[in-house]
């Protein structure tokens, strides 16, 4: 199925009308409508809740996350956001313990005006936000957030709309003071990206995680989330049938057996998107427990392409804490196994939960999932979501 089949034609009202308006102009009628006032009531109650982390019961579980130096260049990035804070509005400023942190979104309208629209930032400050963002990220992480802010420039052109679409239209926020000692952090979220930091010494935390793409394949430049997409597919392909069917736990991508709760238009199958940060999910599918030693090497494979984004050895920090925990993870899937197919899977562990979801058209008319829309979320359970539970241990140390 080829995603040029499902374009939007050009003389559609939808897209007229929004041609060469403002994203604030472009979204007060979008904001108006019963089904984004009844969004918008829905996040924003789940917003004021306090925050208490993802679980599988509604208890956190306790002493999962230490304070370490795990070999993240702290140097580095704190020169860059001292760079940064020379050019930096003061609007895109908050204290380290602001509750502008939870409050991202991921559709394409402007759900708040918090810190900056780089796309109405100049050139100066853009800059310094990408040289703070290459100080965080793997090489392969940055530019993989390269090319979804690309995508997202990319269906803009595609249906004129670059005012609102583009490779910068995103909110940037600065938490705290760059520091080589304390904590400080960032978060920077738009249209099918969303990324929170928290920097402690030589630790970062990259969670939560929203990346997409519609398309997912940009023409023949490139085509993301491929990784994920077949690291799962082998996964599930390995297994037996009779685990293969454990694992299976609705045959359809809208299963007539979901409870009610199970699917959302705004998330479809996901269970971990924006303003999830404390919903219960307990886990389904197959236990680590019952794998072979080659299965649950290509779960490890599913987790790390989740996890890129990180530089090397936070990255092989994760992974250990990952590893720590197999024997309480789980692996589900929704939809055919057919390797051809749309599908969602979850991995799901104590430290760790990463959501794939092939979704139906926003931009593109398709209105079943397609293999062409994807979206993709890491979370960390237990109450360490935007490094929260690191920065609880690091206050009670500073102030017993």
């Amino acid at each position: 199925m080829n995603y040029q089949d499902f374009l939007i034609p050009q003389d559609s009202p939808r897209l007229v009308q929004g041609r060469g308006l403002d994203p604030w102009t472009y979204a007060a009628p979008i904001r108006a409508t019963d089904r984004a006032q009844g969004l918008i009531s829905l996040w924003q109650n789940l917003y004021r809740q306090p925050f208490r982390g993802i679980t599988t019961d509604g208890t956190v579980l306790d002493d999962l996350y230490a304070i370490a130096d795990e070999g993240f260049d702290v140097r580095a990035a704190t020169t860059a956001g001292t760079a940064l804070l020379k050019v930096l509005p003061d609007r895109a400023r908050y204290p380290i313990d602001a509750e502008q942190w939870r409050d991202w979104y991921n559709p394409e309208w402007p759900m708040n005006s918090h810190g900056i629209r780089l796309d109405e930032a100049d050139g100066e400050v853009r800059d310094a936000v990408t040289a703070l963002m290459r100080t965080c990220f793997s090489d392969d992480g940055y530019l993989r957030t390269e090319r979804v802010r690309d995508a997202n420039l990319f269906l803009g052109e595609l249906y004129d709309l670059r005012t609102v679409m583009n490779e910068w239209s995103y909110h940037f926020l600065l938490f705290g003071e760059p520091s080589e000692t304390g904590p400080w952090g960032w978060n920077l979220y738009g249209h099918h990206l969303a990324i929170n930091v928290l920097i402690l010494g030589g630790q970062i935390v990259v969670s939560p995680t929203f990346l997409g793409a519609e398309p997912a394949a940009v023409d023949n430049r490139y085509e993301l989330f491929r990784r994920e997409a077949l690291t799962g597919i082998d996964l599930m392909r390995s297994l037996p049938p009779e685990l293969r069917h454990r694992a299976q736990t609705y045959r359809e991508m809208r299963d007539p057996a979901m409870p009610a709760d199970r699917w959302h238009f705004a998330d479809e199958r996901q269970l971990g998107g924006a303003y999830r940060d404390n919903r219960i999910i307990p886990y389904e599918g197959v236990n680590a427990r019952s794998l072979t030693g080659g299965q649950q090497q290509h779960l490890r494979d599913v987790v790390a392409s989740f996890l890129d984004l990180l530089p090397p050895r936070p990255f092989e920090a994760r992974m250990r804490q990952v590893e720590a925990a197999l024997d309480d993870t789980w692996f589900s899937w929704i939809g055919p196994d057919d390797g051809v197919s749309p599908f969602y899977y979850r991995v799901q562990s104590p430290v760790i939960m990463v959501e794939f979801d092939n979704h139906t058209g926003v931009w593109l008319t398709n209105t079943e999932p397609a293999r062409f829309h994807v979206h993709t979320i890491v979370r960390t359970p237990n109450g360490n979501d935007y490094g929260k539970d690191l920065l609880r241990q690091h206050y009670t140390r500073e102030h017993p």
